[in-house]
């Protein structure tokens, strides 16, 4: 499985790519029981320089290319809840209305 490479594998850094498209780049990733995610730098396309993206929305990992590759495309990843401040990325509400956003995009 894919997960299994970051049990030994800091993701900071390395890129992420929609299905489409270039995003950016792991700033970190958050281990909140339930609602792992990553929050990644996406320069200045998404209304400022950060967005949260759920661990379930991850298709493959490629340690050695440090690349990541989501399910999902960079419109559907602009479409999603934004967070207003850092510390949101721990806030259950907000993740649940990411986690549902991202749910609908898996089940149409």
């Amino acid at each position: 499985m894919a997960l299994d490479v970051l049990a030994e594998t800091d993701p900071t850094e390395f890129s992420v790519e929609a299905a489409d498209d270039t995003l950016g780049t792991v700033d970190r990733r958050s281990l909140v029981p339930e609602f792992d995610h990553l929050v990644v730098d996406t320069g200045t396309w998404k209304f400022g320089r950060s967005t949260a993206i759920p661990m379930g929305m991850v298709a493959r990992i490629d340690a050695e290319r440090r690349v990541i590759t989501l399910l999902c495309t960079k419109e559907q990843v602009k479409g999603a809840p934004r967070f207003a401040r850092d510390h949101d990325t721990n806030d259950p509400a907000y993740l649940t209305r990411l986690g549902s956003y991202y749910a609908g995009i898996l089940t149409p």
